[in-house]
């Protein structure tokens, strides 16, 4: 059975998330490594429902935060700002987003998606990092942030 690359991406501060990924060194020592919750999918298109499983994966400490846990990318939304479909990206949960962060949305308590979130007058914008993609507009009480992607984990041949 072949190897599989991994490559661990982090997120570099005040950058735009297109530029803003740095490889994160493989700690040289096992202890260095923790165990992070995979809390199931979450779409980069179309939201899909929430349906929360729970494993683990293994991730530098240096990539985590106070509450950190991750989400397996599925979709091709955000290829524009370096966020692949298979890719697991490690999100810090909070309750807000600046403007034109890439956040983690819920949807009516009911779907989730990964977007670029912005605040306009008539309410909120998610807009894909995928210039095939069109924007979803909500209003402001049907969403809800749930993290921002403070990193990226990737496998295979992307990580090559």
């Amino acid at each position: 059975m072949p190897e599989v690359t991994t490559q661990f991406l982090i997120r570099r501060p005040n950058q735009r998330l297109a530029e803003a990924w740095t490889p994160c060194p493989m700690p040289g020592d096992a202890q260095e490594m923790v165990e992070v919750p995979l809390l199931g999918n979450v779409s980069a298109g179309m939201p899909i429902e929430a349906c929360p499983s729970v494993s683990h994966i293994r991730v530098p400490r240096r990539m985590v935060r106070r509450n950190t846990y991750a989400l397996r990318v599925r979709g091709d939304s955000m290829i524009d700002c370096n966020i692949f479909d298979g890719d697991v990206i490690i999100i810090e949960q909070c309750e807000s987003a600046e403007n034109g962060e890439t956040a983690v949305v819920m949807i009516n308590n009911r779907e989730v998606t990964l977007k670029k979130l912005y605040i306009e007058k008539s309410g909120v914008r998610l807009q894909p990092a995928n210039q095939q993609m069109a924007p979803i507009f909500l209003k402001n009480s049907d969403i809800q942030v749930l993290g921002m992607v403070m990193g990226v984990v990737r496998q295979g041949e992307l990580a090559a």
